[in-house]
């Protein structure tokens, strides 16, 4: 599947949620990472930023397609992250 995930998150928190999620996808730009993952991978990084995140302060959203195919990206000004490919 494909996933785009964006957050906001508290300060003390902000950088330990930044390098869960590079684990498992590309930073594309400010609080935005996206990538191919697996259902399985998907979870571990459920948990994991469950572990991380205040709930009552915290908010990650989840943008999750099955296929690219109806999809495409467009820019304005910079590319941030190092990822060039879709989305």
């Amino acid at each position: 599947m494909y996933l785009i995930m964006v957050y906001d998150i508290n300060e003390e928190r902000v950088n330990k949620v930044l390098k869960v999620g590079r684990k498992y996808l590309e930073w594309v730009q400010n609080s935005v990472l996206e990538g191919e993952i697996t259902e399985a991978k998907f979870e571990k990084l459920k948990m994991e930023l469950i572990n991380i995140i205040n709930p009552e302060e915290d908010s990650v959203i989840f943008y999750i397609m099955r296929t690219t195919k109806y999809t495409s990206r467009e820019i304005l000004g910079i590319s941030k992250g190092g990822f060039q490919r879709f989305l």
